[in-house]
């Protein structure tokens, strides 16, 4: 295993969404991928709303990746980083290429003076739990998460 990574650009974005649509299969949840090449255009290159970092292996060809992007905390008044996907390819898994991500995005955390990093991790995913305990991560039990989306999400902003 190598810790080599890359920075995603605009011409990435067909793997970008071939590692999001294997991680929603991954999920069960392929079915509730809407994401096309050009909206994570606009979205990540075009509009700065995340970025997208590639674990790479000794031949250099992409085998994780990481899609990131930056919060805040009132609490401690600085930004932190929020990891919303991290996805290895199943043949890669068990070569370190998952905590090679995360290191480096620890390490781009640091030197950005973010307070923290934080990800939601799915309940059922118990080889992902135990993996995140390992590195020292701890499970915010104490907060539900909320979402709005679709017609709620319109209704709201229609008010």
């Amino acid at each position: 295993m190598t810790s080599a990574f890359r920075i995603a650009t605009r011409q990435d974005a067909p793997l970008i969404l071939r590692f999001i649509t294997e991680l929603a299969r991954y999920e069960k949840s392929e079915d509730q991928v809407i994401a096309t090449e050009q909206l994570l255009v606009e979205h990540l290159f075009d509009r700065k709303g995340a970025e997208v970092l590639f674990a790479l292996d000794g031949d250099g060809r992409e085998v994780g990746f990481a899609l990131f992007f930056h919060n805040f905390s009132t609490w401690l008044g600085r930004s932190g980083l929020y990891l919303e996907d991290l996805f290895v390819l199943p043949e890669e898994r068990g070569n370190g290429y998952g905590k090679a991500l995360l290191g480096q995005l620890a390490r781009i955390a640091v030197e950005r003076g973010c307070g923290r990093m934080e990800w939601w991790c799915l309940d059922w995913n118990e080889p992902a739990i135990g993996f995140y305990r390992s590195i020292g991560a701890v499970p915010q039990n104490e907060w539900t998460t909320f979402r709005l989306t679709g017609d709620a999400l319109e209704n709201l902003a229609a008010e």
